[in-house]
């Protein structure tokens, strides 16, 4: 006997991708339905080998479904989410609209998995931030051993984070580089993104961060520790799918860099590719389809005592998105909606 699953905004980047991630990971659904805005309707999507075509998420009764999976961004969600909840469908959000509420719990489970029992509270779950996901499960098992102080990193992320506005941007725009008679203008982005970077991601904040920098703080905080320090820079690259991260810890004690590696060769959903050699580490083109977080350029950090450098890159709308969402689905199922 399987789960009743919805997924809400599947003809988006990361709602396709949920499908695909729950066909290939054999989640035991014995009912899929594909759900989107009236505009959609009636759109095919994949499931496995079969094809669904998508309903009207407007008045859809969610009695009787188990899990949805939601991709529809935050004022849907605020919508729609509570509706699901109320019929008794657990929701697994993908927006930002519930990570900082305190009893809603914000889910990697590689790093927290025992707090998706508080689902109980008002029946829905969080998926972190894209450029958070990765870096606390890179993070999480070198805390375990040495407790980490401080946090400095530098993100490299790819344009498909802010959907495929910003990818059909990035291809118009690169294509125009090479017409001469043709011009793009920045429309999802503040400036050009072709062949250059954008240190902008999200609004601007009172002390000069950026929305999505204060996100990665309060996510981390929320899901490793509340007593890690963290500091971010977010950073829009010429890149269509794999988000990158320049990451400096800080620890309590001395933690090796051989340690540290070997520490991260053994973490769940880590894959450490890291030899001091061309070619030796994973760009984020290597990483798209994959699910893993990979880690590379481990270094001790010889400018303070206790640090360590590495560089953590991983497919965003996997493991950053559809991935994660449904691996809190499993975690869900195998903790507290065990069936058959």
């Amino acid at each position: 006997m399987g789960y009743k699953v919805v997924v809400a905004g599947a003809t988006g980047n990361v709602g396709r991708e949920m499908l695909n991630i729950l066909a290939e990971r054999e989640f035991p659904a014995d009912e899929v339905v594909a759900l989107a805005s009236r505009r959609s309707l009636g759109t095919e999507v994949s499931y496995g080998d079969k094809t669904l075509k998508t309903k009207d998420i407007e008045g859809f009764d969610f009695t009787g479904y188990d899990i949805a999976l939601f991709a529809i961004g935050s004022e849907p969600t605020k919508k729609y989410a509570p509706i699901a909840a109320s019929q008794g469908c657990v929701v697994i959000d993908n927006s930002s609209l519930y990570r900082y509420d305190p009893e809603i719990p914000l889910v990697v489970p590689e790093v927290n998995p025992e707090a998706v029992e508080m689902y109980k509270n008002k029946n829905i779950i969080a998926n972190p931030n894209c450029s958070t996901a990765q870096l606390v499960v890179a993070l999480k098992p070198l805390h375990d051993r040495a407790k980490i102080k401080r946090v400095v990193v530098a993100t490299y992320q790819s344009v498909s984070g802010a959907g495929k506005e910003g990818m059909d941007e990035l291809w118009d725009q690169t294509k125009a580089v090479y017409n001469p008679t043709s011009d793009v203008p920045p429309k999802k982005f503040t400036k050009e993104i072709a062949f250059n970077v954008i240190p902008h991601i999200d609004v601007f904040m009172e002390d000069g961060s950026t929305k999505e920098e204060w996100k990665m703080v309060a996510e981390t905080k929320k899901i490793v520790d509340p007593k890690i320090k963290l500091t971010a820079t977010c950073v829009r690259v010429p890149v269509f799918v794999g988000h990158s991260e320049a990451v400096n810890i800080e620890f309590e004690e001395f933690l090796d860099e051989d340690e540290a590696r070997d520490i991260l060769r053994e973490a769940p959903g880590v894959m450490v590719i890291d030899k001091r050699e061309n070619g030796g580490y994973i760009t984020p083109k290597e990483c798209v389809g994959d699910y893993a977080t990979f880690i590379s350029r481990i270094r001790q950090d010889s400018t303070i005592d206790n640090g360590i450098n590495l560089w953590c890159v991983s497919d965003n709308l996997r493991k950053g998105a559809a991935l994660n969402a449904v691996q809190i689905a499993e975690t869900l199922g195998n903790r507290c909606l065990k069936k058959g």
